[in-house]
């Protein structure tokens, strides 16, 4: 819970407003410890080494020119290069055409400059099925087009490009299956929920790594995935670094680390189809089941030119999410800047989220937002257990064109809570909006919106809006609904008088104006 303040000495009431002298701003001491323990995480981010052997893939019977399929000598020089104790699988300069390629430890995958990757479109070249995590359930389904399970010591690397080449797979849209999340519900084993079929559809990623350790990706472009792009599943100590996500396909998330930890992303760029960089941990039961966290992320110097949201958290996030960091990213004509996701049944808690030093231009959404009613999520509620977001501060975030500036939407039975902004500074089409939250900070936050109050607060406590200047032309700077509603403390704030409206429900005397 953030601090609270002693009233230091009432002046008066004048029609409803309390009016008192209080203390000043003060830094964020729980944000500043955390980001002082980030060099402990880096530390411990050591991306792999690899002996100096090299394994040609043209030396295994690979052709370029993308008309023969070159599966099989990916087959052979991974195994070569393993027996050998580990190397570099080379892919030269040129096209080739490929089925799955399945890695192994010790094994990086170099992509030269110039060369491409293409995966085929035939769906049966993707079995036997793997285990993989779909939708944040457990289950045995088409094999990712990269895949490696219980490795250590892998990576992608080089200047080359991988291209999925899914427009097949994207037909499938709108006709998969739900059955396994129906499998997960009901506790049904792993073993049994096999798919694999074109009658029981479900697109598989990009590039997952399962179960892996010490995991390097590096320098390449990648794209055109039938599902979620890069998908770490229960790794650790994970490096991703220039990588340029280049897609535009259905539900082609960028990054999508799930149940991982200590993970570091750097140097990317993004345009994706739908979220950019997107945290993970499970989906309800089977999230709750296996009971894994993805936690220490560090995201920094990433952009993105278009996206569902730059940084994302859920909605799957079952397992818990905590320990995030993102710094010196921008973003750009992506929907969202930051967007923490979930609904009324995942249970789970998102915590510990920093973020600063963001610039945002031509948001198509909010710039930030949190909510806990997410909608694309069309099945009905399986339980009442509630999410909890808790403990997240967000600062020196700049820019503009973002219709919403902010947007909270907790639930009645778990209100969003201890969220601090702080040297935010936003044009907007509208403010901030927040509803069934409590122990917010808005500290030198700086909100100019086209229209509508600078802050729409409903059944909100304990809120506190301190040297957040009133825009010039502000007819209305707190609007305040709800009888959940009180304790709005308003310090040192300029003008504020006959701008601070309560209604439905909430009281005048909810407001505290407290001036120096």
């Amino acid at each position: 819970m953030p601090p609270k303040f002693q009233l230091s000495r009432t002046i008066s009431v004048v029609a409803g407003l309390l009016v008192v002298l209080a203390p000043l701003s003060r830094a964020d001491e729980r944000a500043d410890r955390a980001w002082a323990g980030v060099p402990e995480i880096l530390a411990r981010i050591v991306p792999p080494e690899f002996p100096g052997r090299s394994f040609d893939i043209t030396d295994y019977g690979a052709e370029e020119g993308a008309t023969s399929k070159a599966t099989e000598a990916f087959a052979r020089a991974i195994e070569a290069c393993s027996e050998a104790g580990g190397g570099r699988v080379l892919v030269p300069p040129g096209r080739f055409l490929t089925g799955p390629v399945h890695l192994r430890s010790n094994i990086e995958l170099h992509l030269a400059e110039g060369a491409e990757l293409i995966f085929s479109d035939r769906i049966e070249d993707y079995l036997p099925p793997v285990l993989v995590r779909v939708g944040g359930i457990e289950c045995y389904n088409y094999s990712p087009l990269i895949y490696a399970r219980d490795c250590e010591n892998v990576a992608v690397t080089g200047k080359g490009r991988l291209n999925g080449n899914s427009r097949t797979w994207w037909e499938w849209k709108g006709k998969e299956t739900k059955e396994h999340f129906r499998m997960g519900a009901e506790g049904v084993p792993v073993e049994e929920r096999v798919f694999g079929t074109v009658e029981a559809a479900i697109r598989p990623s990009f590039l997952c790594l399962f179960n892996c350790r010490n995991v390097l990706l590096e320098g390449f472009t990648i794209g055109s995935g039938p599902n979620w792009t890069i998908h770490p599943v229960y790794c650790e100590n994970i490096t991703i670094r220039h990588v340029t996500v280049d897609t535009d396909g259905p539900n082609n998330d960028g990054i999508d680390p799930d149940s991982c930890r200590d993970l570091l992303i750097e140097h990317c760029t993004f345009s994706t189809g739908d979220d950019c960089v997107v945290l993970k941990s499970g989906y309800n039961q089977d999230g709750w089941r296996v009971g894994k966290p993805t936690e220490n992320v560090i995201m920094r110097h990433c952009s993105s030119r278009h996206g569902h949201g730059g940084l994302v958290i859920g909605s799957e996030m079952s397992g818990d999410v905590r320990n995030v960091f993102m710094h010196d990213c921008d973003f750009e004509g992506t929907d969202r800047a930051i967007r923490i996701k979930s609904r009324g049944d995942r249970g789970g808690v998102v915590e510990k989220v920093y973020a600063r030093d963001i610039t945002v231009k031509d948001m198509v959404r909010e710039a930030v937002i949190l909510n806990m009613d997410y909608g694309a999520d069309p099945s009905a509620l399986s339980s009442d257990r509630a999410p909890v977001f808790r403990d997240m501060c967000f600062e020196r975030i700049s820019g503009s064109g973002a219709p919403h500036a902010v947007v909270i939407q907790g639930m009645e039975s778990s209100p969003i809570t201890d969220i601090r902004f702080r040297d935010v500074e936003l044009a907007t089409t509208r403010g901030v909006v927040a509803a069934n939250v409590g122990d917010l900070l808005f500290d030198q936050v700086v909100v100019v919106p086209g229209e509508g109050p600078v802050f729409d607060l409903r059944n909100a406590a304990g809120v506190t809006l301190r040297k957040t200047p009133v825009p010039a032309d502000c007819e209305v700077f707190v609007e305040l609904a709800g009888d959940g509603s009180g304790d709005i403390r308003i310090e040192d704030v300029s003008g504020v008088s006959g701008k601070l409206r309560a209604e439905e429900g909430a009281k005048p005397e909810a407001f505290q104006v407290r001036n120096p």
